[in-house]
């Protein structure tokens, strides 16, 4: 009788889903939001990869973006079959594309001369002047407060979802009703966002190595050519 008094009581330890977790789960889907966003509101580093709809099209991302006033960000956007890569750093902000998006700069002409300039300008930096239309628009990329204010809010009822796993990491899931979007927090340590499931099917994003520190440099004179036109970012 001993023996299976302690087999039911180590089977009880076994399945306490929060042992070793920082508590999140025992919280409601409110709290447990709120706490996720609170601690989203001190970071200074992350890492967003994934997708982004928006007006219609998809971007796909993988930015690291940092905080403060030497903040800015370092990464890749694709749409529409064209990559560039943006680096702001401070208000300063590059853009380096491939010839594909230059082309379509150009109004998707084919020609051999436009086809030259295309070649000349591919992975090379173009320093995108603050008075260009296209910045705003392009330098929202590198904006770790923008981009995470305007992408982490769910819409609609919340709920506590399932428990899962992301990137290795222990997590609980909150829903917004609908199709509202999701959100997995981290179990582990500080609950930070992991993953998320924008509202309405418009994209999926993983949210990695908060507050990781990295170097932001702009290029050098040799890696800068001059455009010399506004550059559309549609």
């Amino acid at each position: 009788m001993c023996a299976g008094l302690t087999a039911a009581l180590a089977g009880c330890a076994e399945e306490d889903p929060d042992a070793g977790t920082n508590g999140l789960g025992k919280l409601s889907a409110a709290k447990i939001e709120s706490r996720a966003l609170q601690a989203v509101g001190g970071a200074e580093a992350v890492r967003l990869s994934g997708s982004v709809v928006t007006r219609g099209r998809t971007y796909k991302l993988d930015m690291r973006l940092k905080d403060g006033e030497e903040g800015g960000g370092i990464g890749q956007v694709a749409t529409k079959g064209s990559t560039f890569e943006l680096l702001r750093v401070g208000d300063d902000l590059f853009l380096k594309a491939d010839a594909n998006f230059w082309v379509r700069q150009e109004g998707g002409g084919g020609s051999k001369a436009v086809t030259e300039a295309a070649n000349k300008l591919e992975d090379k930096y173009v320093k995108v002047p603050s008075a260009d239309p296209a910045y705003k628009q392009l330098s929202g990329f590198t904006d770790m407060d923008l981009m995470l204010d305007g992408l982490l809010r769910l819409h609609g009822e919340l709920a506590v979802g399932e428990r899962g796993d992301v990137g290795g990491v222990r997590t609980i899931r909150v829903t917004a009703g609908g199709d509202g979007g999701a959100l997995d927090v981290s179990l582990e340590g500080t609950p930070y966002p992991l993953r998320l499931e924008r509202a309405g099917g418009a994209g999926v994003l993983q949210l990695a190595d908060w507050n990781s520190d990295f170097t932001l440099r702009a290029p050098g004179k040799g890696q800068v050519v001059d455009y010399g036109r506004q550059i559309t970012a549609d």
